[in-house]
């Protein structure tokens, strides 16, 4: 699919933007221009008031956008941030999401990514897929994760609520990634060891596994591929950078593991856990940071039924 195609598909497929529709497009200097360019070119088209918003990148991936930004954003009715960072678990994006904002944002979305791969998923069957998943999940207890390269994962989920990226946005206050397809939640607890042997945030594609050691949601040890970097980025924010922030599981059959986590967390079949922060999705943890690792090839089990995950692939 070219970019304009693309394109066009996220403002009026995805975001459902409507004439006379303030369309915001957060971007900054780290993202190729022919890409917001693109998003605005087609909001335009669409008879929206479009507006292009360019800043600095921020540290990592969670921190917090200009306080100009986060007006901004908590005004439009449409918001897509292609970005290098993160702006999903911010609470700039949250106070945007409650304000009635549709938002969908694209941390390190590449050309490549515009016109291949997950992007140009049907997102119509994806949000069927979903929602038949959260009638399966809902009131689930415990989610158990092993693979044959050594995870082993008990996750405590009682209690929580399970949510879906599907990539449909066009109610007052949606938020999606786009890539989209995923089901996530933040879970109460998780014990046990993490063999992340996809990608790692701020790492990108691993050539070797990296294993986190996790005891009552807290990540205790590092080691193998990146470690010592992840070690120091989740430091860097404090004790709560170690936080087991999510649980979540790739639906979407078109996603590549291509090194960019926007796209690696949809890839179907996989399973991924998160350090860092939660609030923006039911947790209860807060901090500027938020770093997805991808575990492929797993075998999930929820309150001892196989979900079997690889039909999702």
């Amino acid at each position: 699919m070219d970019m304009k195609k693309s394109a066009d598909m996220v403002i009026n497929t995805c975001m459902g933007a409507k004439k006379g529709e303030t369309v915001l497009i957060v971007t900054d200097t780290c993202t190729d221009e022919t890409i917001p360019k693109a998003l605005y070119a087609s909001a335009v088209e669409a008879g929206c008031e479009a507006l292009l918003l360019t800043m600095e990148p921020r540290a990592q991936h969670g921190a917090e956008p200009p306080a100009l930004v986060a007006e901004a954003m908590k005004n439009a009715d449409v918001l897509l941030a292609p970005a290098s960072k993160s702006l999903t678990h911010t609470k700039a994006r949250k106070n945007a999401s409650e304000n009635g904002t549709r938002t969908a944002t694209m941390p390190g979305i590449t050309v490549g990514m515009m016109k291949e791969g997950g992007l140009n998923a049907d997102y119509e069957k994806i949000s069927k897929l979903a929602d038949e998943l959260l009638e399966t999940l809902k009131g689930s207890k415990e989610v158990r994760i092993t693979t044959e390269l050594g995870t082993d994962l008990v996750i405590d989920v009682e209690g929580a609520e399970w949510l879906a990226d599907t990539g449909m946005c066009q109610k007052n206050g949606q938020t999606s990634n786009l890539p989209a397809g995923e089901m996530y939640i933040a879970p109460k607890n998780v014990n046990g060891k993490a063999v992340i042997d996809g990608s790692m945030g701020g790492i990108g594609l691993l050539e070797k596994p990296l294993i986190i050691e996790i005891r009552d949601r807290k990540a205790v040890s590092f080691e193998g591929e990146g470690a010592e970097k992840l070690e120091e980025m989740v430091d860097k924010v404090g004790t709560d950078g170690r936080n087991i922030a999510e649980l979540g599981i790739g639906i979407n059959s078109n996603a590549m593991l291509i090194g960019v986590i926007l796209e690696d967390e949809k890839v179907g079949g996989t399973i991924h856990i998160a350090l860092g922060d939660n609030s923006t999705f039911g947790g209860d943890v807060s901090v500027d940071l938020h770093l997805d690792g991808i575990i492929r090839n797993p075998k999930v089990v929820v309150d001892g039924t196989d979900m079997n995950v690889g039909r999702f692939a």
